[in-house]
Order: structure tokens, then C-alpha cells, then sequence
């Protein structure tokens, strides 16, 4: 039945609809004159005051693209988020179904195709019927006229201009005719009543046909049916009041009107009407979720956004940056892998809470393209904070995610490593690594010279004290020794290669302690610097999104890879060679059980005060970078020590026990899903070095011999006074001995003379002596004094 009336025209009303036919006398002329002019007597107004007011009006509005809800796609093609200040989907007339433009023309304009701007006799007509029938049941503009209304409404930019398109005044009226004149004359009736169907609101949210009929039907305008087209229809005359989610039963009997309208016009039969009222509204909600909130990879979704608006070829402003994507209609083609975010998820939830005292972090990268794979957290995001939601993005850099990032610990330690290998320093390079070491600042050298400090940088091990090479002081960690591989490289090298992998080191980082990972990161960046040893060299910036389309479906912008030779082949497969030691036995990761079924290489970290554990590990097809970091619900650092984090108490954390295995269980779950490709096999020259034969110097100065032997490739160290005949003070032998072939960079200790000549050793013993003696003479077994053949372990 017709909605009854809850008030009588009132007067002011009754003369505003005659000043609608007084501005027909002043459009349309002596056909229609007769009749509106005797009600411009009634409404005060002259025949000339109506044509003055139509001619102050412009003659054409232009009617301005509609705004659209953008898309983000996965790499599959499903729907990852929707971006929208209006949820609208933009279709042609012909993507309507036949049923739904019968039934809108029906009950809000059943001449359309047969008046002009203005129905003069449905205006009548419906003025009229709705006064005799004391209830609302036609409606007096035309759906040109309507559409002239939404289309001022919605280019409206200020709430000025909003009022005045929403007035129910006689200069609104006489405003939207002559613009509707303007529509009839300029475009075909299709044209007109595309743009009302697509710019129309129906309610919760839906603006246009096609996102109305995708949210309460789950389906595309094309497949309406007749009862779902008469509900739709219906909802345009006042979405809020005939909201079917809100109110069933008043939307069920605005569905009737509509159909009995449609029977009274033979539009549909009795037949037809009758089963359509007898059914209730089958409604199938798909629910309009906007923005990032509620994308499946919140964090992932946030960063492809702040990325696109970093963008400054999608629009001058951030203002303009963001209509684009809020408005634009664009379909956003992004890298995430469905697949592995959902392993990423699984393994943060489970070893890191949204309430503990920390932030648990994994980010995954494809060598080679730089196609950030996943993107997940421990806190949710949202605004409950008691819930653990936040709005900030750990994982990603700061410009994208608004956190500060944490210290990364010893994964820093690959960029020493990495330089210390293309400098030519071989992996059979042993290093003496005492417990803890005292190295003077100014023994460092910066691209700019040796540090100006005169500090002395004292670190400790954590693992104990021996002779490494670059295998073993890096699978077992220890700090001492890369303490010295930095000494030997300076610093230079590998904080460059550092920020050229992305990484931000500012000039107060670029100290000794900068191989133990002092400058704070993130999971994203350090991924991405990590697939630059799994793609054998190649970096390639960390990109979220491939290409943008308009609504169209045309490339608008594209994204490339950016990626560049950062090392030469033969380093790059070097340092995978000396990671795997970490994924292998006597490894941290392969004590952890985090180690795969797959080649895989990765790197521990552990900063002071255990506040941030990390473990970077990878597969030539994959590179995923796992942090848990210990912050409190302000976000300021603290201990992870002593905490519970995943429902297990943490006595003292580290990046094996902690941030490897949430690594190792995303990583297990996605293995089967990569290639089995293995790393390549490293040159032999970058394990052994070089050979070189050690050149004499005997007798030269400690500061000529140790020059000497750095154009041979090698690494003079001084070592204590002996006893020689040599002058005081000059090279008495070396260790390794001179003529003795050794790879490059290896370690030449020079021995300096005393001045005291070595006294000769006993003669051997008679045939007759006791066989128990020591038979040992000064030398040792290492060479006698000046035979420069002392040989013996570099310690």
C-alpha cells in the first residue's frame, strides 16, 4: 500500500511547485504560457521575472565523471581491499538488466522516453493524485530533472553549494530545469538514464545500480530479477527509510508499490505481480568493506596505499593522489601471494600475541624482482588498543608505516662479510676472536679517512673465544672476529653496500659497532637486502604493486623492477655458501630444527638488552626476514627477557630460539609451493684466494715489510719480539713463512727483532742417551729462529 502522508502541503510548498510551471512559460513560451502564467499571478511572480531568473542561470552543467571505488588485487586476481569515498561501480545502460530500467522509469518517470526535460503532465498529474490521495504515491520531477539534482549534489565542494542543491526553493527549481533542458538537448534519453542509474544512491552505502545490486543481491545489475529490480527501484526515493537491512517490512511494502505501479502501466501482469509480492525480499548481503581495515593482509594493503601515494605521477598533492585512488575507479594489480600470506599469518599469531609486550614481524621478498610477497604483524589494525591494535606498520619502512623501526643485531653482519669477500679476503681467512677484544676507533677507516675518535671499541662474545674463518665466525656468530673482519674491510664498504640495498644508515651509525646492527630497520627493507645474495648479486627495491589501471581498464601507470648488479656473481654465491653453514649442523638455525627440506641460508641477530631478536634466512626462490621486537602497548622499547610472548615465558631471548622459529613455520608451510632450486656452487678462487707466494722481508722495517706484503694481497699483523741477530727493531721472520704460497688476504704475522742472536741448540743426543728425553729444541717444531719457516697456526 501507499505510504500515508504525515503532513498537508503547505502553502509555501504549493507555491513552489506552480513556480515549477511558471519557469515552463519562461523555457517553453506561448504553448504552455496560458496555462503557468495565471499561477505566476498566484505566486507573485511575472512572466519576465521568470525569464530574468532562467537567463541569470548558465545553460550548460557539465556533468563530471562519477566517483569510483578502486580495487587491489592479490597476484591471482582475487579482490585483496576496496578503496572508495562512494562505493559506485560505473556500468553502461546495457549492463543493466531490462527489468530494472522498467521498473525505476516506472515509478519515477514512466513517460521518460516520451517528454522533454519536463513531463508538464506527470507534474500535474502526480500534484494532484498526491493531494487527492493524501499519500505519496507519484513523483513530480522527472528522472532528468533528478538526475540534474544528484549530479549538482555530488560536484558540489562546499556545503554552501550542498544547501543550495538540496534547497526546496523556487531558484532550485528553476535551476535544475534549465539544466535539465540543457542534458535533453546535449545527450539521448540512454545517456540520461545511465547516469541516474549510476549515480543514484540506494542505501547502506551503495551508490549506482551496479554496487546496489552487488551488496543486497551478490550479484551484477545484469542478472536482477523482477523483485529485486521493484525493491531497488523503490529505495531511491529515500535509501535511509527504506533500507531493507534496517527495515524489512517497510522495504517489502515499498517493493509493492513499485509492482503494482509496473502492473497499472502493463509493464508486468497480474500474474507476474502477484508472485512477485508473494515472495519475500531474498536478500543476499555481501557487506561494502572500505579501506585496509578489512582487507584479509591489512598491513600489505596499507603499505601498497602509502606507496601508490609516494607516487607523485598519480597526482601534484596528496589530495590529488588520494581522489585518484579513493574515486578513480582504478584496479590496483599488487604482488601479494594469498597463499604465503596466510602462512605468515599463521606463524605470527602463533608464536607472537596482539597483547604481549611485543611485536612480532615477518616480511617475504622474491629475488630477483623485488615482489613483496607478504606483509604480516603481531597487533591487529585497528584502534582498540586494548585489544592490541595499531595503526602503525612495523614491517615496512618508515615513510610507509610510521614506526621508528628496531636494531637489527648481527644480520649486519653479511654486509662485512659480503665486502670482505669481494675485497678478496678468502673464507679460509682465519681470525684470532679472543672473548673480547680492544680495537682503537681510529683504526677504522670511513669513506672519508680513519674515524676521528680515539675511543677504543672493547666487544665481547657470546659464543667464547677461538681461530675462526669466515665460515665458522659466521655460522657460530662471533662478534670479535667480525669485529676484526671490519677492521681489515673499514667501514666504507659495507655501510655503502648497505644503503645501496635500501637500508637507512645515518652518518651517526657509521661507527665500529655497525657490524652488530646498531641502525634500526625493518623486516621489509632487510628482506630485500637479504634476496640480494639469493638472486646471486641482483638488487631489486621491494615494490608492493605491478601496474594501475583506469577504470576502463587501461594501464595508467606501470612498475617496473628496479634492479641493479650490486655484486659480482662470484661474491654473492660465496656468502650464500657461508649462510647455509647457519642452516646446517653446528649452525644456530639448524640447533633451532628451523632449517628446510630445500637449500637454505639465513643469518641470527641479537641486539643489547636482548630487546630485538631477528633471523633473515632464505631460498634461492624466496627471502623472509623474522623479527620479534619488545615494545610496550606506547610502542617504547623494552626487554624481551623475562616476558611471556606466545603463551611461553622467554628467560632470554635470541634470534634462533625466538624470530627463528616463526620463521621456520611460515617458511615449512610455503616450501612446498617453491621451485627446488639450489644456490650456486662459489668460484673456489673466492674460498681459498689467490695464491700469492709471501715475499721476504727480512730485515726490513715493520712499516716497509707490512707494505710489502699489501701489494702481495696479504695481512701484515705485528707480532711479539724475538730473539734474532737481526738490528733491533727490524723483521727478524714471518708466519707463514717467506716462499710459502698462501691465498689472498691471509694473515702474515711478522716477528720482530730484539737485537739478542739466538742461542744455537744443543747438539743432539748420542745413540746412548735415554730415549725419555725431551727432544725438544727452542724451535719447537715451528722453524728455528732466523729460517723464516716458522710455521704453526695463525693465532
Amino acid at each position: 500500500m501507499p505510504s500515508r502522508r504525515t503532513d498537508k502541503l503547505k502553502p509555501a510548498s504549493v507555491i513552489s511547485h506552480l513556480g515549477v510551471m511558471v519557469a515552463v512559460a519562461g523555457v517553453m513560451g506561448v504553448l504552455v504560457a496560458g496555462l503557468a502564467i495565471p499561477f505566476a499571478g498566484v505566486a507573485g511572480l511575472g512572466a519576465r521575472d521568470v525569464a530574468r531568473s532562467m537567463d541569470k542561470i548558465p545553460a550548460d552543467l557539465a556533468a563530471e565523471p562519477l566517483p569510483q571505488r578502486s580495487r587491489l588485487l592479490a597476484a591471482d586476481g582475487s579482490v585483496l581491499a576496496t578503496l572508495f569515498d562512494e562505493n559506485r561501480v560505473n556500468v553502461p545502460l546495457a549492463s543493466v538488466a531490462p527489468i530494472m530500467r522498467k521498473a525505476i522509469i516506472s515509478i519515477e518517470d514512466y513517460r521518460f522516453y516520451q517528454h522533454g526535460a519536463l513531463d508538464l503532465r506527470g507534474t500535474l498529474r502526480a500534484f494532484v493524485t498526491n493531494e487527492v490521495s493524501d499519500a505519496t504515491v507519484q513523483g513530480g520531477s522527472s528522472i532528468t530533472q533528478q538526475m540534474v539534482k544528484m549530479t549538482l549534489l555530488n560536484q558540489a565542494e562546499t556545503d554552501e553549494e550542498r544547501l543550495a542543491a538540496t534547497d526546496d526553493t523556487y531558484e532550485r527549481k528553476i535551476r535544475e530545469l534549465r539544466y535539465a533542458i540543457a542534458f535533453e538537448e546535449k545527450y539521448s534519453k540512454d545517456w540520461i538514464l545511465e547516469r541516474y542509474l549510476n549515480i543514484a544512491y540506494f542505501g547502506d552505502g551503495a551508490h549506482g545500480i551496479q554496487a546496489a545490486s552487488r551488496h543486497y543481491f551478490s550479484k551484477p545489475a545484469s542478472r536482477l530479477n523482477l523483485r529485486q529490480a521493484a525493491l531497488l527501484a523503490g529505495l531511491v526515493k529515500n535509501p535511509t527509510a527504506y533500507d531493507p537491512t534496517n527495515d524489512p517490512e517497510r522495504a517489502r511494502d515499498r517493493r509493492d508499490v513499485v509492482l503494482n505501479r509496473m502492473l497499472e502501466l502493463n509493464v508486468i501482469s497480474q500474474t507476474e505481480a502477484d508472485r512477485a509480492m508473494r515472495r519475500g525480499l531474498g536478500l543476499d548481503v555481501t557487506p561494502s568493506r572500505n579501506g585496509c581495515v578489512s582487507s584479509r593482509a591489512p598491513f600489505f594493503c596499507d603499505f601498497a596505499v602509502q606507496y601508490l601515494m609516494a607516487d607523485r605521477s598519480l597526482g601534484k598533492s596528496p589530495e590529488e593522489r588520494r581522489s585518484l585512488l579513493y574515486s578513480g575507479g582504478l584496479t590496483v594489480k599488487t604482488t601479494i601471494n594469498p597463499r604465503f600470506q596466510r602462512a605468515a599469518d599463521r606463524s605470527v599469531r602463533s608464536h607472537v600475541f596482539p597483547t604481549d609486550q611485543a611485536i612480532g614481524g615477518l616480511a617475504m621478498v622474491q629475488p630477483g624482482s623485488g615482489e613483496v610477497r607478504a606483509l604480516s604483524q603481531s597487533r591487529p589494525m585497528g584502534g582498540n588498543k586494548r585489544k592490541g591494535e595499531t595503526y602503525l606498520n612495523y614491517v615496512v619502512p618508515a615513510k610507509y608505516g610510521d614506526a621508528n623501526g628496531f636494531q637489527a643485531g648481527s644480520t649486519f653482519k653479511v654486509f662485512v662479510l659480503a665486502s670482505a669477500i669481494k675485497q678478496g679476503i678468502p673464507l679460509s681467512t682465519q681470525i684470532s676472536a679472543p672473548q673480547t677484544v680492544s680495537l682503537p676507533n681510529n683504526s677504522f677507516r670511513t669513506c672519508d679517512g680513519p674515524l676521528a675518535s680515539t675511543d677504543v671499541w672493547s666487544p665481547e662474545n657470546s659464543t667464547g673465544a677461538g681461530t675462526y674463518d669466515l665460515y665458522s665466525g659466521t655460522q657460530t656468530s662471533v662478534n670479535t672476529f667480525f669485529a676484526q673482519l671490519e677492521q681489515r674491510t673499514g667501514l666504507c664498504a659495507p655501510v655503502t653496500l648497505a644503503r645501496q640495498m635500501g637500508i637507512t644508515v645515518p652518518e651517526d651509525d657509521v661507527v665500529p659497532p655497525f657490524t652488530l646492527g646498531v641502525t634500526n630497520t625493518d623486516p621489509l627493507t632487510m628482506a630485500g637486502a637479504y634476496a640480494t645474495f639469493a638472486a646471486r648479486g641482483v638488487y631489486c627495491a621491494p615494490r608492493p604493486v605491478t601496474e594501475i589501471l583506469n577504470s576502463n581498464g587501461k594501464a595508467i601507470q606501470t612498475y617496473p623492477q628496479q634492479c641493479r648488479q650490486l655484486l659480482p656473481t662470484a661474491v654473492a654465491d660465496a656468502v650464500n655458501d657461508v649462510l647455509r653453514g647457519v642452516q646446517e649442523p653446528g649452525g644456530f638455525g639448524y640447533g633451532a630444527g628451523i632449517n628446510l627440506s630445500q637449500p637454505s641460508a639465513g643469518k641470527t641477530g641479537t641486539i643489547n638488552e636482548n630487546m630485538s631478536v631477528w633471523f633473515i634466512g632464505y631460498t634461492p626462490d624466496l627471502a623472509t626476514a623474522s623479527m620479534i621486537a619488545g615494545a610496550n602497548s606506547k610502542g617504547e622499547w623494552i626487554t624481551l627477557n623475562g616476558q611471556t610472548i606466545g603463551g611461553q615465558f622467554v628467560a632470554s631471548a635470541f634470534g634462533s630460539t625466538n624470530a627463528g622459529p616463526m620463521w621456520g613455520d611460515a617458511m615449512k608451510a610455503i616450501e612446498p609451493m617453491l621451485p627446488d632450486t639450489n644456490f650456486s656452487v662459489p668460484d673456489p678462487t673466492a674460498i681459498q684466494g689467490r695464491l700469492v707466494t709471501v715475499p721476504s722481508v727480512y730485515g726490513f722495517s715493520p712499516s716497509s715489510a707490512a707494505e710489502v706484503l699489501r701489494r702481495s694481497g696479504l695481512n701484515p699483523v705485528v707480532g711479539p719480539m724475538v730473539n734474532s741477530s737481526n738490528s733491533y727493531g727490524s723483521v727478524a721472520y714471518l708466519s707463514p713463512g717467506s716462499g710459502t704460497q698462501v691465498g689472498t688476504g691471509s694473515t702474515i704475522t711478522m716477528y720482530i727483532s730484539n737485537g739478542v742472536p739466538d742461542t744455537p741448540p744443543p747438539p743432539p743426543p748420542s745413540d746412548d742417551d735415554d730415549d725419555d728425553d725431551d727432544n725438544s729444541g727452542p724451535g719447537n717444531g715451528n722453524g728455528n729462529g732466523r729460517g723464516n719457516g716458522r710455521g704453526g697456526d695463525d693465532d
